[in-house]
Parts: C-alpha cells; sequence; structure tokens
C-alpha cells in the first residue's frame, strides 16, 4: 500500500494576514526602509525575517522609533495607551490590525459603554487580548481557555462582576470547541451571560480547525506548519489530537527531519494563518522525497475573504504611483 499524504484546504495566510503583510511591503515601497513594526507583524519568523531583510524593524518598545517615523500597527492590533504614546512621540502611523480584530475591539467599547461587564475568552498574555483588555480594562474580566477540572475551579474563583448585565467576548484564534466549554461553564454560574451577535473566532481560524477535525480520525500523523508563538497554528495541534491523531507543530521543513517517518503510512498537513505557502510546498516535497507517493487534497471550504488597505494609505500610495 502506497504512503499517502492528505493536504487540508484550506490553509496558511488569511485574509487579515495577507493585508497586514501587504501593508508593511507597500509602506517599504513607498517610503523606503526604515519602517518600524509594533510587534511582529504576523506570528511567523519567516516572514518577519524577510520583511526584516528588506528593511522593516519589529519593535515591543516605542520608544526605540525615532521621533517622527513610521510606525505599522500589527495584525493582532494594540490598546489605546499605544496609540497615545506614538502620538506623543509623533509618529506616522499605519494601522495592520486584522478587520476581524478591530471588531473585537469595537464590541468591547460598545458594550462596556452600555453597561455590561465584559468576560474577554482568550490567552491574558497574547498580544491580541492585551490590546483588546486596554479598550476598557475597567470593564473586562480575562477568562483563560483552560480545561478540565482547572476551568471549573477557575470560574468559580472569578470575583462577581459589578453589573447584572454580562457578555463575553473572545480572541479571535481560540481553539472552538475550548472556547465553548468556556461559554458553558460561565453560563452555569451566569445564567445572564450572552454573546456577541456574531462569533468573535475568525473564519480562517474555524476552517482551518473543521478541516483538520474532518482528516484527523485517519491519520498516523498530522504536520501542523507554523510557528511556534502562533495561536492559530497550537490551536490545529489540539485539535489534531483530540480528533485521534498524533501531532505536532513544524516551524518549517527543517525541522520535520526529526519526526520518523519509517512506521507512518498516512500523514496529513495543514498550517496556521500566518504561515506562507512556501513553506507548506517544502514540507510537501520532502514527505514525497521520502516514500509518500500517494497524495491527495482534503477541500473544506473555499475561502474568498479580503480586506482592503486602509483608505488614506491608498490614497498616498496612488500618488507616489505605487501600485495597490
Amino acid at each position: 500500500m502506497p504512503k499517502k499524504i492528505t493536504l487540508c484546504k484550506p490553509n496558511g495566510f488569511c485574509a487579515g494576514v495577507e493585508r497586514a503583510i501587504k501593508i508593511v511591503d507597500l509602506a517599504l515601497e513607498a517610503y523606503g526602509p526604515p519602517i518600524y513594526v509594533n510587534h511582529e507583524i504576523v506570528h511567523n519568523q519567516h516572514v518577519v525575517a524577510s520583511l526584516a531583510a528588506r528593511g522593516a524593524v519589529f519593535v515591543e518598545d516605542l520608544d526605540e522609533v525615532p521621533e517622527g517615523a513610521r510606525l505599522i500597527y500589527s495584525a493582532h492590533g494594540v490598546s489605546p495607551s499605544v496609540r497615545e504614546h506614538a502620538k506623543s512621540r509623533k509618529l506616522r502611523e499605519l494601522d495592520a490590525t486584522c478587520p476581524l480584530v478591530t471588531k473585537v475591539h469595537m464590541e468591547a467599547v460598545r458594550f462596556a459603554k452600555q453597561g455590561y461587564h465584559i468576560f474577554l475568552i482568550g490567552h491574558a498574555e497574547h498580544v491580541e487580548v492585551v490590546g483588546t483588555y486596554g479598550e476598557v480594562p475597567e470593564s473586562i474580566t480575562i477568562v483563560e481557555p483552560l480545561r478540565g477540572q482547572s476551568l471549573v475551579d477557575a470560574v468559580a474563583a472569578l470575583p462577581e462582576p459589578p453589573s447584572d448585565k454580562l457578555i463575553y467576548l473572545t480572541q479571535t484564534t481560540l481553539n472552538v470547541a475550548d472556547c465553548m466549554n468556556v461559554v458553558q461553564v460561565l453560563q452555569q454560574r451566569f445564567p445572564a451571560l450572552i454573546g456577541p451577535p456574531k462569533d468573535d473566532i475568525c473564519y480562517a481560524t474555524s476552517n482551518r480547525q473543521d478541516a483538520v477535525k474532518a482528516v484527523a480520525p485517519g491519520v498516523d500523523h498530522f504536520i501542523v506548519v507554523g510557528s511556534h508563538t502562533s495561536s492559530n497554528s497550537k490551536r490545529l495541534v489540539e485539535v489534531a489530537k483530540e480528533h485521534g491523531a498524533a501531532s505536532a507543530l513544524y516551524p518549517d521543513v527543517t525541522a520535520l527531519k526529526d519526526l520518523d517517518l519509517k512506521p507512518l503510512q498516512h500523514v496529513a498537513v495543514t498550517a496556521g494563518a500566518s504561515t506562507p505557502d512556501v513553506l507548506v510546498a517544502a514540507v510537501i516535497d520532502y514527505l514525497r522525497q521520502n516514500g509518500f507517493d500517494a497524495f491527495e487534497e482534503y477541500h473544506h471550504v473555499e475561502e474568498r475573504m479580503h480586506f482592503a488597505v486602509p483608505a488614506h494609505f491608498r490614497r498616498d500610495l496612488e500618488a507616489k504611483g505605487v501600485v495597490v
């Protein structure tokens, strides 16, 4: 029986990642280096290294940015305090925040103004959650997407919220099942808790997880191509394991060489939403070179989402003759 590869579709870049990278690319072309970026533009080391080689400078502290320089906010979003700091240093700002993350920020502000207390489900140290929390910290309690009894204990230990009006919002890149478990436990303690009008977990996160769920039961090993800093990539590993496949995260093909392929008959491949196609292609080539002759694609859904660059940036690019 031939050794088999199943490639999950969709995989790799989502619309928010494509937009963020495009904004940095176009800024470098239009204005020349250096272009400063607050945090990694997306959580993939190969993308970051490629842009750094062209003159993008990634910083965690805005005091590292010369006064008056151009600054791009990463796809993960930032808090109002970061924007205020940038203005105090007269930085020329470009916002590459994913519109789906911006949606969560706007929801937090809107519901706080309506008197709701918000349970923000997400990883407290993740830059996206830090940014959302910073919008209305007095109205938000962060709830980590833990598992098992630890989740029940964590929710039981939450302080009593200051309002009877309760709503939950979420980080956009969570494990969908884990998120719903958190919601269920929260609602057991707070029956009045409601959710946002539309789910906050982004379409790309859900689509990639659903494809993994469908393929994992028949697979010996699930290869997830993505950086260890990528939340949505790590969630794909979790989902594969939950649905019966051994799985691990591989930043690129060199990491795959530690995997013993000899006992494996069927491997599946997917990639996080910030992983370039070229890294996935290298993994497929490597597997083929090592005896995996049969190849198939599992198509879950076709993604047609597209996000335009900011209108003011587009106008500036057109004035400079840069093609968008």
